[in-house]
């Protein structure tokens, strides 16, 4: 039997609560509850909403958003974050619904939470750090945009419509409505979408999205329209169950975890990093928030409920109601729980159309119009990348839109950094040793001539200048200056290797000066510098470089040999 080492023990005992978690829900309960209160108020529409979209119901929404934010609250990287459904998070659900039910969603979200685990213990979530805010301002566009089209069917009354893909589905809704409309549900959606937007300007803190989806459920059962309800719910949780898919079909499910798994990272780290810059002294740990996800993810679907990740608006709303530790994402999670229990009857008279107006409000209210157009005027492979990747998710899908960003972005950066890189010919004045009069100045720069190599010298740059060195002419010596050389690389080596035989071909023997602690190591390891350091044309500096050209020219007789002067 093998025996677990102190260090997984003891990494695993980093991210279980502690001392300080308790401490800090001690210091203000009463604040935190009410926090919670406000957090679930504007979670329960959500919850309801995106639970429809997923595919799997309203209760699955409400499963995910009772057992994964109780969960991610406990065992979470952050004191203030609120977990549940998200709208990016029913973008990839939807055709994985399509393909495989609902078995094949709670399969996902079971192989994700495992994922996501292990990234925790790899110490993964430093690296989120790294993907571009241009990404990740188009990534959130693009995901605005589809949630506003999911909503669409539901927002004209046409109920379910064919198609995997959001805008096949859209198009189906709007040909549908076309044949037989009914402006009824249209109304409703409408009127939930701009009371909650208006509210939302006048009154910040009012949650409005209630006020509203009670208001059309009223109107809606007085008037008698004729508008479809979200139907009934189970009053209480479902008995956790394993009923998900069989194994021959796990396989083709590993690529859809994937991508759940990598959703739920991020949004989960970004939503984290949000609540960090609206607080004074909250710190999240990012592993911590991966641990958290992981658990809450096998969870949730042992209940019937979907994949979940940090939410962004939530989270924004605990804090700007005074949370200040994780009893207030605990009491969310608990008033939900008694509203599954307690009120799903009341729940299941909401029409979708008031629904999809909930959702198509948020879509609206997730672009932050002026950061988008600040993102867009900072630089033009900052739009690009912007524009590229939210017009990707619409279009491809959520995981092949944030990779096709980065590389984009990847790209245009190795691009902007291949351009600082110069080869520049410089003067020998001041670097001549030893030469005494202005004759032999003049020899000296006609027979040798120097070139510095400023920047990168990698696979974006060296085939860029590089090459242009065996174009040297009427030369006999040159003095190669790489002081100045940042980073070094197989490619770049290789290179220069090319440009340093191509001139000793054509007769010009070829000095390197000034090579940088570090970059000995490649160049060496591909032969660039061995052989020019066995004949002795590698120096720490220039002037070094410059008189031992100068000696060979005057060995070769090109030089005329300088007169001795006789001691006195």
């Amino acid at each position: 039997m093998t025996r677990t080492s102190p260090a997984a023990w003891q990494r695993l005992w980093s991210m279980l609560p502690g001392r300080a978690d308790i401490q800090a829900i001690r210091r203000n309960p009463r604040r935190d509850l009410l926090a919670g209160l406000t957090v679930a108020i504007v979670a329960l529409p959500l919850a309801l909403g995106f639970g429809v979209s997923s595919g799997l119901g309203a209760e699955a929404g409400l499963a995910t958003a009772v057992v994964a934010g109780a969960l991610a609250a406990v065992f979470g990287g952050s004191n203030v974050q609120v977990s549940g459904p998200t709208g990016a998070m029913t973008v990839v659900l939807v055709p994985i619904a399509a393909a495989h039910g609902a078995g094949g969603v709670l399969t996902v979200g079971l192989i994700a939470g495992v994922i996501l685990v292990v990234l925790a213990f790899a110490r993964a979530g430093r690296f989120m750090s790294y993907i571009p805010a241009s990404v990740v301002e188009g990534f959130t566009l693009g995901i605005a945009c589809v949630i506003g089209l999911q909503q669409i069917p539901n927002a004209l009354g046409v109920g379910e419509v064919g198609g995997e893909h959001v805008l096949t589905s859209t198009w189906q809704a709007v040909q549908a409505f076309a044949r037989h409309p009914d402006w009824t549900s249209v109304v409703v959606a409408v009127a939930v979408a701009v009371v909650m937007l208006a509210g939302a300007r006048w009154r910040p803190g009012v949650p409005f999205s209630i006020l509203a989806i009670t208001a059309a459920t009223v109107v809606v059962e007085l008037v008698g329209w004729n508008v479809t309800p979200i139907g009934e719910l189970p009053a209480g949780l479902p008995a956790p169950s394993l009923g998900f898919v069989d194994l021959g079909t796990v396989s083709a499910l590993l690529p859809s975890a994937l991508a759940v798994a990598a959703l739920a990272a991020l949004e989960s780290l970004l939503s984290a990093s949000v609540a960090d810059g609206m607080t004074v002294g909250q710190k999240h740990d990012p592993d911590r928030e991966l641990f958290g996800q992981g658990l809450a993810n096998l969870a949730a679907p042992l209940f019937g409920g979907v994949p979940a990740t940090g939410a962004i608006a939530r989270t924004a709303v605990n804090v700007r109601a005074g949370a200040g530790s994780r009893l207030a994402s605990l009491a969310h999670a608990a008033v939900l729980a008694v509203i599954v229990y307690a009120a799903a009857p009341l729940v299941s008279a909401i029409p979708l159309a008031a629904l999809a107006g909930v959702l198509l409000a948020t879509a609206v209210r997730m672009v932050e119009v002026g950061s988008v157009k600040a993102m867009a005027r900072a630089t033009r492979p900052d739009a690009v990348v912007l524009v590229s990747t939210a017009v990707a998710t619409v279009v491809l899908d959520l995981v092949y839109a944030v990779l096709l960003g980065m590389l984009m972005a990847g790209t245009l950066a190795l691009r902007s950094i291949a351009r600082q890189a110069r080869l520049d010919q410089v003067d020998l004045i001041g670097d001549l040793p030893g030469a005494t009069t202005d004759e032999e100045h003049a020899l000296l720069t006609e027979h040798i001539v120097a070139y510095r190599i400023d920047g990168p010298l990698f696979f974006a740059a060296a085939h860029r200048f590089l090459l242009e060195l065996p174009d040297v002419t009427d030369m006999s010596a040159l003095i190669l200056r790489m002081s100045r050389v940042t980073t070094i690389d197989a490619s770049g080596a290789l290179v220069l290797k090319d440009a340093i035989e191509k001139l000793e071909h054509r007769g010009i023997v070829v000095y390197v000066s000034g090579i940088r602690d570090g970059h000995h190591k490649p160049l060496e390891a591909l032969g660039v510098i061995t052989r020019l350091a066995e004949e002795g044309r590698v120096f720490a500096t220039t002037p070094e470089a410059i008189a031992a050209a100068r000696t060979h020219l005057h060995d070769n007789g090109t030089l005329p040999v300088p007169p001795r002067t006789e001691p006195a």
